[in-house]
């Protein structure tokens, strides 16, 4: 994205430096504290690390949705998090996750909880000399099914019009929705709704995904297409994750 914008007059750079052979941004481990992806991890090798596989698969099958697999190869979880759209199909799974994002500067480290790292369109939380060093899903882990579900006009390579993310944690439920708004979001409403009111009827639950969306007309879906099928996707990813 940042080649692109280059040679689309979006962005200016004296210099570009190149990260990826630095062997601490690619560490793919788990331990105690969880599994940690570092910044230079492609987004192939997320989805065949098995620990992510066996734990929080739903972050594979976001990992999985991202363009082509020459794409993949290249490209990686850091890279889809800090170009900041509201598309990323990787965001809506650390969403549901209680991913945290490791920012490194010239002094210290700091962890932001990846819904406070979406700041806007195209903006994230960071400040001048710092780079994400790393992505955290800590322990303890879901215990319960997550799936990942995206809407596109071209197929699986084409960026989400929609793409809703829900993730079981034992009896509760969390949801996150990409494309519909300035940054990925939580379908709070929903959750409410399921988590503490006890709605079983999973398509009027997800009618309360209105309350949390504004979605916008562009050349991939008008408002009313992604308000019907956030709708659809929600209903259909508490289907999956819950039980019909």
């Amino acid at each position: 994205d940042l080649l692109v914008g280059i040679r689309g007059g979006k962005f200016t750079a004296r210099l570009i430096v190149d990260l990826k052979d630095l062997d601490e941004l690619k560490v793919l481990k788990e331990d105690d504290q969880g599994i940690t992806i570092g910044a230079a991890v492609t987004l192939n090798e997320i989805t065949a690390f098995e620990p992510i596989l066996k734990n929080i698969p739903i972050l594979a099958q976001g990992a999985r949705s991202v363009g082509s697999y020459s794409i993949r190869n290249r490209g990686t979880l850091a890279g889809n998090i800090c170009n900041a759209s509201p598309a990323a199909d990787t965001a809506a799974p650390l969403y549901c996750i209680g991913a945290s994002v490791i920012i490194a500067g010239a002094e210290d480290r700091r962890a932001v909880p990846v819904e406070e790292f979406f700041t806007g369109p195209g903006q994230k939380a960071l400040k001048k000399g710092e780079l994400v060093y790393s992505v955290l899903v800590p322990k303890p882990y879901p215990q319960g099914k997550g799936v990942y579900i995206k809407a596109s006009r071209t197929g699986s390579v084409d960026l989400a019009t929609v793409g809703v993310a829900v993730q079981k944690w034992d009896d509760q439920v969390k949801i996150a929705v990409g494309a519909v708004a300035p940054t990925p979001v939580r379908a709070l409403a929903v959750e409410e709704a399921v988590n503490k009111k006890g709605v079983r009827d999973w398509a009027e639950a997800a009618k309360l995904v209105r309350e949390n969306i504004s979605p916008i007309t562009d050349l991939r879906g008008s408002q009313d297409y992604r308000i019907h099928i956030s709708e659809v996707l929600v209903r259909r990813g508490l289907e999956q994750t819950m039980g019909v």
